[in-house]
């Protein structure tokens, strides 16, 4: 993944207005005098381990509560979900587990969260405003209906309130189940409403790369129709114009053989299904894609990957740019014939 940054301004961050790096005081430090510097007053750190000696019977959750005087419900059971609390050295995550005078409870208050593996998906950002993952072919970005579908929302759901029960995701943008490649979530809902409001100002540029049957023979070219579904959910383009959604679509020949073709495609428009209808309106449908008309599945997959996202940072203002591999395989079967 190849990850590029442009900021509108060259502040450094984490640095106080008009302090460079090198002029940053450092806490911690020795003075001649032998005592350490630092913020005068500073209070001391609070122990990251604390413990506490049960003085009657309670279950443990209530404990806590009555305890930790300082933190909200949500956090405590956060930290027992997370197994920072023990009881006489053992951990326990029981919100009614029962208590009885004499024993110990332990708190970790820095624990190390341990990250839940993401299958199918890859973060390769993330702040506080907004999620940037790759997606692999055969994963969901969000839920068809059915509780207990693994999807890249619920995933990602997962991720971030591990941290806080209170955090969400939002989806931005999709990708078919079957397609590979760069997504984005936003962080709350204002967010999501704000940057698919503006897409089309905030979206600097998005690309894919598709795998399409046989030669194509113009170099490059532009699609443009206007899209309409069927009553079996199926995208098509109108035999009429101003008849549906308009969609424009974009391409151009990386390379290519007798048998298939790899094209770099730039979408105008966000319409369902779009690239996949135009490459079967032009008589290339993807491969794989037997919906719309492939007759191969050459690869095992959806010949389709979403390849690049850059935009404008909604909060900072900086341009992000994430470009991912072309799939291995699909330079392996659109390469050119060796020449004689």
């Amino acid at each position: 993944m190849n990850i590029r940054r442009n900021p509108k301004e060259g502040s450094k961050r984490g640095l106080r207005p008009g302090v460079n790096a090198k002029a940053q005081p450092k806490r911690g430090t020795k003075g001649p005098n032998g005592k350490t510097g630092g913020t005068s007053g500073a209070a001391p750190k609070a122990p990251a381990v604390k413990s506490y000696t049960v003085a009657e019977p309670a279950e443990l959750l209530a404990f806590l509560l009555k305890t930790l005087v300082s933190r909200g419900r949500n956090s405590i059971k956060s930290m027992l979900s997370r197994g920072q609390v023990s009881v006489n050295g053992k951990a326990v995550t029981k919100h009614n587990f029962q208590l009885h005078p004499g024993q110990t409870v332990t708190i970790d208050f820095e624990k190390p969260i341990q990250a839940k593996e993401m299958i199918g998906l890859t973060i390769v950002h993330e702040d506080d405003d907004l999620i940037v993952i790759q997606k692999e072919a055969g994963l969901l970005s969000i839920a068809t209906g059915e509780d207990n579908e693994l999807t890249a929302y619920r995933q990602l759901m997962e991720h971030v309130r591990q941290s806080n029960p209170h955090n969400r995701v939002f989806v931005v943008h999709r990708l078919d189940r079957d397609t590979s490649g760069v997504m984005m979530f936003a962080k709350s809902e204002q967010l999501q409403q704000t940057l698919q409001n503006t897409w089309k100002e905030t979206v600097k540029e998005r690309s894919y790369v598709a795998l399409v049957e046989g030669v194509v023979k113009k170099p490059e070219g532009t699609i443009s129709s206007w899209l309409k579904e069927t009553s079996t959910l199926k995208m098509y383009s109108s035999p009429h114009e101003g008849d549906g959604l308009h969609a424009v679509t974009r391409y151009k020949l990386i390379q290519g053989n007798r048998h298939f073709s790899l094209l770099e495609v730039h979408l105008e428009t966000g319409r369902k299904n779009q690239i996949r209808v135009h490459m079967s309106d032009i008589g290339h449908p993807i491969v794989g894609d037997k919906k719309y008309g492939a007759e191969t599945k050459a690869v095992g997959r959806l010949g389709l990957h979403a390849r690049l996202l850059s935009f404008v940072h909604p909060a900072s203002g900086e341009l992000l740019t994430f470009e991912s591999a072309i799939p291995k395989t699909f330079l392996k079967y659109s390469a050119p014939a060796p020449s004689n």
